[in-house]
């Protein structure tokens, strides 16, 4: 089918535009752009720079999308930023490309909700299935992985880890790692426990959830170093995997510390 293109949008030569793609009136196209087949841009959108939006995702009005980066170190480098399938991107959202002094790329899965005025800075990674709360801000270099659910007014701390199935709960202030499957929140937030309703949500077996709990427990008992209660944790649940993928991510090097449960003598 052929692209509809609104006559007061502004497409740039050189911009490749898809099968089936909507642009809405007064929208704005730059001549780097690539929009995939069946993309919606809805009226008053600003898409520039080497950006790259997938098949069937929509963007929202006034969403201004792959413009230069808030780094004051980005000296015009041709960075891009990658969006993927299906991503719904409402209204007043910002999402920037990637600097040389990261990976020279901002990269966006699939099947992502962004609500209202979400940030999406440099050099960020969004895998699949996430979904961000209005006004959501992401710092430079954070890395959120699969079925992730960020709260309304919620910032997050330039380098900061989400493990998968996380949940950050409103206006929070993300400091430091979230672990897989954690629950965080707070002004300076911290870890409340597993993100035990999506685990349920996801049909996680009831064994496999206790066994998370009991690992949860270890890691963060205060007997041992951490190091020693990761060990610990491995060697007491050497096949479940679930468990092994929080080891792993708290094992793994990071420029953030982790987000822990409050002690109650703070």
């Amino acid at each position: 089918m052929t692209s509809l293109v609104h006559k007061t949008a502004l497409v740039s030569d050189g911009a490749r535009i898809g099968k089936n793609v909507k642009i809405g009136p007064y929208s704005v196209i730059g001549g780097h752009v690539e929009l995939m087949d069946d993309v919606e841009i809805m009226s008053h959108v600003c898409l520039d720079g080497f950006t790259i939006v997938g098949e069937k995702t929509r963007i929202f009005p006034f969403a201004v999308i792959g413009y230069i980066p808030q780094d004051l170190k980005f000296s015009g480098e041709e960075s891009r930023l990658i969006i993927g399938q299906n991503n719904v991107i409402r209204e007043y959202v910002t999402m920037h490309p990637g600097t040389a002094n990261g990976s020279m790329e901002t990269t966006i899965g699939n099947d992502n909700l962004f609500m209202i005025g979400v940030h999406i800075a440099h050099d960020c990674t969004i895998c699949n299935n996430v979904i961000m709360g209005n006004n959501v801000t992401l710092g430079g270099h954070v890395h959120v992985a699969n079925n992730v659910i960020i709260g309304g007014l919620s910032a997050l701390h330039q380098f900061v880890r989400v493990g998968h199935g996380a949940i950050i709960g409103g206006m929070s202030g993300v400091e430091r790692d979230v672990i897989p499957h954690g629950t965080v929140k707070g002004e300076r937030a911290r870890l409340y426990g597993l993100n035990i309703i999506g685990l349920r949500r996801a049909n996680i077996p009831k064994e496999e959830i206790y066994s998370l709990q009991k690992a949860y427990e270890m890691i963060f008992s205060e007997e041992n170093t951490l190091s020693d209660n990761l060990k610990n944790v491995e060697a007491a649940f050497p096949k479940e995997s679930m468990v092994l993928d929080i080891v792993k991510f708290m094992q793994e090097k990071s420029e953030r510390s982790f987000c822990k449960p409050k002690n109650e003598r703070e």
